[in-house]
C-alpha cells in the first residue's frame, strides 16, 4: 500500500522541453492540461507555486535563433522576449478558472541574502494567502554567469525550501529516473521510489543526456530532489505528458519516481533556523514567552521589553525571557533601529511610528524555532 502523502503546499516545476514543444514554440495544449490539473488541486485544498522554464526557448523561437543562445546577452534578450509570451499563455489558461496569477522573477542572489530571502518568502506566502498562483522563473534578463542558477530544477528546490513546501513535483519529458540510460538500454526499468539522500542515484542520473532547449537533465533533477529532501520535502519526477499526472500524484498512484525525504519539513527548517548566527537579542515579557512556547504564535511588538544589538531585516535574533534565558531564535522582520521605535507597542501603531507597515509581526511563527 502506498503511504505517500503529498501535503498541502506544492511546488510544481515545468521544464523547457515540455513547454516549448522541443523548440517549436509554446505548447498551449500542454499548458491548458497542466492548468486544468492545478485548478483541480486547488479545489482539493492544495496551495501551488509553479516554477516554469521556457522563457529563453520561447524567446529564441520568436527571435529566429536556432537552439539555446550561447552568449549571455543573447540569452538575456531571448528571455525578455519569451517571458512575455510565456506568462501571457499561463494567465490566459488560468483565467478560464477565474484564478489570478502572479509573476515572480528570482536570482540566486535573492536567496543567498537573508534579507531578500525573507522578502521573497513573505511575498510568495502572501500571494498564496491571497489565492493566487505564483509563477516563478529565473530572472534571466539580469543574471550574470556568477549569480545565475544552474537550472530551474535547482530554483524549484530552493523555492521549496523558501516556502516550506511539502512536495516538489518536477515535470519533464521522461517518465522518471530510469535504472540505465534509455538510449543504451530501451528496456531500462523505472526506479519507482528511492531516498533523496542516496548518492548512488547521482551516478545513474549522470548518464542521462542534457536536453537541447534547457540547461537541465536528469542529474540536475536528482540534485534538486536532494536539496528539497534536506528541507524535509519529498520530490516526484514524472512525465508532464502523462495524462492527469498531478492528480495521480495527489492520489498516491505515483506515475514517476518518488524521492522520499528522511526528515520532516518542520524538523529540517527548525534545524536550519537554529544553526543561524544570532545578530541581536530581544527580551520578551511573560505573556509573549507563553504565546511562543505553548501556542506557537508569532512574536508581536507588544510582547518585547527590550532590544539589544544591531541587526538588519532578515537577520536571525535570539529571544530571551526576562531572566535572560534563551527560549528561541527567528528571522526578524524589522531592523534594530525600527524595533527600538515599536517594541512594547500594539501592532496598530507600527505604521504611525515608522511611516510604513512591512509586517504585523516582528517574527512570524514559521520563521521561529524554540530552543530546548
Amino acid at each position: 500500500m502506498n503511504t505517500y502523502e503529498s501535503g498541502e503546499t506544492w511546488v510544481v516545476k515545468v521544464g523547457s522541453s515540455l513547454l516549448s514543444s522541443e523548440g517549436a514554440g509554446i505548447d498551449r495544449a500542454l499548458i491548458d492540461a497542466l492548468v486544468t490539473q492545478i485548478a483541480r488541486l486547488r479545489k482539493l485544498g492544495k496551495r501551488v507555486v509553479l516554477v516554469s522554464s521556457g522563457a529563453v526557448a520561447v524567446g529564441a523561437k520568436r527571435l529566429g535563433i536556432a537552439g539555446r543562445p550561447s552568449s549571455l546577452h543573447e540569452l538575456q534578450a531571448a528571455a525578455a522576449v519569451g517571458q512575455m509570451g510565456l506568462i501571457q499563455a499561463y494567465e490566459t489558461a488560468f483565467q478560464r478558472f477565474d484564478i489570478l496569477t502572479a509573476q515572480v522573477l528570482l536570482t540566486n542572489d535573492d536567496l543567498l541574502s537573508r534579507k531578500r530571502y525573507l522578502n521573497a518568502r513573505n511575498t510568495l506566502t502572501k500571494l498564496l494567502d491571497m489565492n493566487t498562483i505564483p509563477i516563478v522563473n529565473e530572472n534571466d534578463t539580469v543574471v550574470t554567469d556568477e549569480i545565475q542558477f544552474s537550472d530551474n530544477d535547482s530554483l524549484a528546490a530552493l523555492v521549496t525550501n523558501l516556502i516550506n513546501a511539502d512536495s516538489l513535483v518536477i515535470l519533464t519529458d521522461q517518465p522518471g529516473l530510469l535504472s540505465e540510460d534509455p538510449s543504451v538500454n530501451p528496456a531500462a526499468d523505472l526506479i519507482k521510489e528511492a531516498s533523496a539522500s542516496d548518492s548512488a542515484l547521482l551516478k545513474i542520473a549522470g548518464k542521462s543526456a542534457v536536453a537541447g532547449v534547457g540547461r537541465g537533465g536528469m542529474l540536475s533533477k536528482v540534485h534538486a530532489a536532494r536539496i528539497a529532501g534536506k528541507s524535509g520535502a519529498s520530490t516526484v519526477i514524472a512525465s508532464g505528458r502523462s495524462e492527469d499526472v498531478l492528480i495521480d500524484i495527489e492520489a498516491g498512484k505515483m506515475p514517476g519516481t518518488l524521492f522520499r525525504s528522511e526528515k520532516g519539513a518542520v524538523i529540517a527548517r527548525k534545524q536550519w533556523l537554529a544553526s543561524l548566527r544570532s545578530a541581536g537579542t530581544l527580551i520578551l515579557d511573560k505573556g509573549a514567552c507563553e504565546q511562543l512556547t505553548f501556542k506557537g504564535s508569532s512574536l508581536l511588538p507588544v510582547g518585547v521589553k527590550e532590544s539589544i544589538g544591531e541587526f538588519k531585516r532578515g537577520d536571525a535574533v535570539t529571544c530571551c525571557n526576562e531572566t535572560g534565558k534563551e527560549i528561541g531564535r527567528g528571522l526578524i522582520n524589522y531592523s534594530s533601529s525600527q524595533v527600538s521605535k515599536i517594541y512594547g507597542k500594539p501592532t496598530s501603531e507600527i505604521e504611525s511610528q515608522l511611516g510604513f507597515l512591512s509586517e504585523e509581526e516582528l517574527i512570524h511563527r514559521d520563521n521561529f524555532v524554540l530552543l530546548e
